[in-house]
């Protein structure tokens, strides 16, 4: 591990506090993950974008997430044991070409010619099927980046690196959907996918910055078996456990992304570029908050400062849902990223503080089944309670919903309000 340390370290001083950005590889993964996030971020604010646009259907925006999920939560547990026995950063470039594959198929989709020659329906199962594609390489991308980020920080740095890691995500969350506004008002929808296949061939520059890292599982055992392991470790672990299904069900039923273009097209009444700006106003908040967090780390409480933020992104989903100024829905899913943006860093956290080194890539890939792919499955949700209830009362229901699994959990997981950052890792 290569780390650069400058002559002479101030122990008030901004490196001081953040440790973990003196080191080579990392700021090579944070640019790795920085640029994919942006990819594919501006490439699903198009696509959700599009698909409304040429079906003007509430259920289509949520079987765009549906064709995520599937795969997602499919083929994680078997990605999980496959990452775990191969070489890190090799399975990583795998799947970013896969990703760069599937950009310039999308983009092709796009094209004038292509739209004059299939019909509508053909183009939104082509763009479900990439889309499917899509979270088969998520479901190995995840657990290999988890994998190789407990390979490059120390752990007595990994509360840092996570915070950063995460500003690294939130950043791409945030710029993707910006630009992604800018090139559909005055591009279209072909130059912004095209742009997307340039920016991920850039990141094959960084992640090749990275060494070659050893494979800490050499011993070959069924598949079976491998991925039982993974499970039962993280069952039997209440707080890990407990974090993941916080998160989960939060983000299932309190999630309102999906139905942005429904907001901005029938209830806030504004343009691409509002579209572009509410969809990019929690990453913005998320940005805000881990920028602070740089200079004032989280160290005392992250078990109770958990449970406060979830409640207070509750709280704000469900002000947004009833709102019909822009402004106000602007600022409440602003103040909805601040405040997950702390949960992610304590959940984030306790995943890299709890997880064995040689488990890496199956607790990740149970973290993606359970976490990354409510994202996904809770766009669906959105989808199918906007066209039942209608949308304002399926976001309010949805907000709802997450405060009763909040209360639940808090009564109910002790061991999760009371963890530290200091808990053993047998814990």
């Amino acid at each position: 591990m290569k780390t650069d340390y400058p002559s002479s370290v101030d122990s008030s001083g901004f490196f001081y506090k953040n440790p973990a950005l003196k080191i080579k590889e990392f700021i090579a993964f944070l640019s790795t993950r920085f640029g994919l996030i942006f990819a594919l971020n501006m490439q699903s604010t198009i696509l959700y974008y599009w698909v409304y646009h040429i079906t003007n259907s509430k259920l289509s925006l949520g079987f765009v997430g549906l064709a995520e999920v599937i795969p997602a939560i499919g083929c994680s547990l078997f990605a999980g044991h496959f990452v775990d026995q191969s070489e890190k950063r090799k399975m990583v470039v795998k799947c970013l070409s896969g990703y760069l594959l599937t950009a310039i198929c999308l983009f092709l989709l796009a094209l004038p010619l292509t739209e004059k020659s299939i019909s509508t329906s053909l183009i939104v199962y082509l763009i479900y099927f990439f889309v499917f594609i899509g979270g088969i390489l998520r479901s190995f991308f995840s657990p290999s980046m988890f994998s190789l980020f407990g390979l490059i920080v120390p752990r007595e740095h990994f509360a840092n690196a996570t915070s950063w890691s995460s500003m690294s995500w939130q950043m791409g969350a945030v710029l993707g959907p910006l630009v992604a506004g800018i090139f559909i008002a005055f591009f279209g929808i072909p130059f912004g996918l095209v742009a997307i296949i340039f920016i991920i061939i850039l990141i094959y520059f960084p992640i090749f910055k990275i060494e070659i890292k050893p494979i800490l599982k050499r011993e070959k055992e069924p598949i079976l078996f491998s991925i039982k392991e993974g499970l039962k470790f993280v069952i039997q672990t209440p707080t890990l456990l407990a974090a993941q299904c916080l998160d989960m069900f939060s983000v299932l039923f309190g999630g309102a992304i999906a139905l942005l273009p429904v907001y901005q097209k029938e209830i806030l009444h504004v343009n691409e570029i509002g579209f572009g700006a509410l969809r990019a106003a929690p990453g913005i908040g998320a940005l805000l908050t881990l920028g602070l967090l740089a200079f004032l780390p989280l160290k005392t409480n992250p078990g109770n400062k958990l449970f406060i933020c979830i409640t207070g992104f509750a709280l704000s989903i469900i002000v947004f849902g009833i709102s019909t100024n822009f402004y106000l829905s602007f600022a409440m899913l602003l103040l909805s990223g601040m405040l997950d943006a702390v949960s992610v860093v304590i959940r984030s956290t306790i995943l890299q503080l709890v997880t064995p080194d040689a488990m890496r890539g199956r607790v990740s890939a149970v973290n993606t089944m359970f976490v990354s792919s409510s994202n996904e499955f809770g766009d669906f949700e959105s989808g199918v309670m906007a066209n039942w209830l209608g949308t304002v009362r399926a976001v309010v229901v949805g907000g709802c919903l997450t405060l009763g699994v909040i209360a639940f959990t808090f009564v109910k997981v002790p061991q999760l309000r009371n963890f530290t950052f200091d808990d053993k890792k047998e814990e």
